[in-house]
C-alpha cells in the first residue's frame, strides 16, 4: 500500500532517492523543496547531488541502508587520509564524492565503466 506515492515499508535510503531524483528533473526548487532536501540530507553524512540520485535510482534501483553505511564509512576514511574527491568502488558500481562537502556527485554502473577513464580522483576506497 502506498500513501501519497510513498510506500511505508521503504527504507530512508530509497525515499532519500527517490526525493532527489524527483529534484533532478526541475529546473528551479522551491523553498519547500530546498528545505525538505537539507532535512533528508542531514540524516546521513553523505548526501547526493540531484545527478547522482537521478543515475542511481535509474540505474541500480535504489539504495540500501547498508550501502548508505557503507559509502559514510568510505567517505571519513578518505577524509582521515587527506583525500578530495575519491572514487568509492562497490561491487559492480564506482562513486565519485567530494570528500570535503560530503556529496556523491556521480554513479556510474559496471556496464558503463567500461572504456571509461576517471580523471581528477585522488584517491579510491574499495567497500
Amino acid at each position: 500500500m502506498t500513501v501519497n506515492g510513498i510506500n511505508p515499508a521503504a527504507s530512508l535510503g530509497e525515499l532519500k532517492l527517490q526525493h532527489e531524483a524527483g529534484l533532478a528533473g526541475q529546473r528551479t526548487e522551491s523553498a519547500f523543496s530546498k528545505a525538505l532536501r537539507e532535512k533528508v540530507n542531514q540524516e546521513s553524512k553523505v548526501r547526493f547531488s540531484r545527478h547522482a540520485a537521478a543515475r542511481i535510482a535509474e540505474r541500480s534501483g535504489g539504495l540500501s541502508q547498508e550501502l548508505l553505511e557503507n559509502l559514510n564509512r568510505a567517505v571519513e576514511t578518505a577524509r582521515e587520509k587527506g583525500s578530495r574527491d575519491t572514487l568509492i568502488l562497490q561491487g559492480q558500481n564506482a562513486f565519485i564524492v567530494n570528500v570535503p562537502n560530503n556529496v556523491v556527485v556521480t554513479m556510474v554502473s559496471y556496464q558503463d565503466m567500461k572504456e571509461n577513464i576517471f580523471t581528477n580522483i585522488d584517491s579510491t576506497v574499495l567497500i
